[in-house]
This record gives structure tokens, sequence and C-alpha cells, in this order.
């Protein structure tokens, strides 16, 4: 009876620790959040935030953005890229596209490398994990300076959030998401003070199995008091996309 109740222990805790190592396995990986196709076509909602008033506000410009995968090939290193050529209309979509600008994703058997406007982000990494995280801009020349265009993309620390949760985008709401987070700080922690200097950097992107990007929020802006009159930096911009529909 003894040895009989010890092997019921041992298999026991044999299982147990089976279904804890189960636990750690990714539910998905980088290639099922952006499974990217020559031909594809991703619609969004855009909304762009910038200043006005030489520099007193902030206004919002929102469009109808249209990503098509236009084509595949290697990069320099032999990498597995795609260019993106993005075109805009007007939100109710009654205007004809235009040409707005050109992205390239690289993907590798381990991350995925965005480059916008020659700066080049490291969105994605496996594993898709709560416990991974990684310095997602450290391709980006910061700079050394504070004053440097870029310093407010310097020691990001990407990692993911809600893996494998549904989200609600404009398409409805798509089972099986990541959200990652790549930054979310503010000076003053209260908020917006328009008496002091203020500076706000929140940058978060969701992506759904099977789909790829369904929404994006990026949004930094430096508020300055001196010298007078106060203003807001010329580095201040955000970007919001929502996705319509995909194809």
């Amino acid at each position: 009876m003894k040895r009989i109740l010890c092997l019921v222990v041992i298999i026991s805790f044999v299982t147990a620790c089976k279904k804890e190592t189960e636990t750690l396995i990714p539910v998905v990986t980088i290639a099922d959040l952006y499974p990217l196709a020559v031909g594809q076509t991703f619609t969004y909602r855009l909304d762009s935030t910038i200043t006005q008033n030489f520099g007193a506000s902030l206004t919002t410009v929102s469009y109808q953005a249209k990503d098509t995968i236009e084509s595949n090939f290697l990069d320099a290193s032999g990498r597995n890229s795609f260019r993106i050529f993005r075109y805009l209309r007007d939100t109710a979509g009654t205007q004809p596209w235009f040409f707005a600008a050109t992205y390239y994703a690289t993907i590798t058997s381990n991350t995925v490398e965005f480059n916008d406007n020659n700066s080049r982000f490291i969105t994605l990494a496996n594993p898709v994990s709560y416990n991974n995280s990684w310095k997602g801009n450290s391709y980006i020349n910061t700079g050394t300076s504070s004053s440097s265009p870029l310093f407010f993309f310097y020691g990001w620390d990407y990692h993911y959030d809600n893996i494998d949760m549904p989200f609600n985008c404009q398409k409805g709401t798509l089972q099986n998401t990541c959200t990652i987070i790549q930054q979310d700080s503010q000076d003053p922690i209260t908020g917006f003070d328009p008496t002091r200097l203020s500076e706000k950097k929140y940058s978060i992107e969701v992506y759904a199995k099977g789909v790829g990007l369904i929404y994006k929020e990026f949004l930094h802006y430096e508020w300055q008091v001196t010298p007078a009159p106060k203003y807001l930096e010329d580095r201040t911009y955000g970007v919001k996309l929502n996705l319509i529909d995909y194809k």
C-alpha cells in the first residue's frame, strides 16, 4: 500500500510539473502576430496629432490610411523584408487615395523590425511572453543630449501585455491579440501642468493572431515654460491607427 501511495504522489508531482511547464510555452509567436504577404492591404482610421498656433496647442487631423504590402525582397544583410506603401484619403472615403509614405518590415526568426522614416524599431520579439522585454529603439540614433531630435526614444523597454486576449477595434472585436507596451511615462506624474515643464511619452501597439497590426497609439509632447511664451516643442506629435478592414 505504501509503495502504491508513493507512486501516486510521484505521478501527481510529475503531472503538476508538466502542466506548469506547458503554461510557459508561448500561446503565439511573432510569425503568428505579423503574417505578412505580398498583396495584403490593411485599412485604418488614422488620427494625426500636431501642434498649432505656433506650438501653443494641439489639434488632430484624421484620414483613412491604407497600407499595401507592395513587394518582398532581401535587405543588405540577406534578411526577408517587405516594402509597404501607405495611401491616404478623407475619413468618409469619398476622395481618391494618394500616396503618402513607404515603410519597410524585416522579419527574422526572433524579431520583427519596422523602418519608419529611417528609424528602425524592433516592434516584436520572441518569445511572446510576459517575462520578455527588449530595447525596441536600440537601432535609433537618439543622440547623447536631451536637445537631440530623437532623444525621447532613448532607453525604451518594450514588453508584452494582454497576451491572447480579445481587443475591440473599428473592425470589431478580434480574438487572440497581444499588446506591446513600448513606453508609458509622464512628468509630472499627475498629468499635464501648463505652469511647468511637462513631458509625456506613450506608445503601444496591438497585433492579432493571423492578422497583423490592428491598433497603434503614440503620443509625445514636451511643454516648455521658458523662455516665454510657453510652447510645445517641435518634436511634439501623435499617431493613432485603428483597423477598419483587411484583406
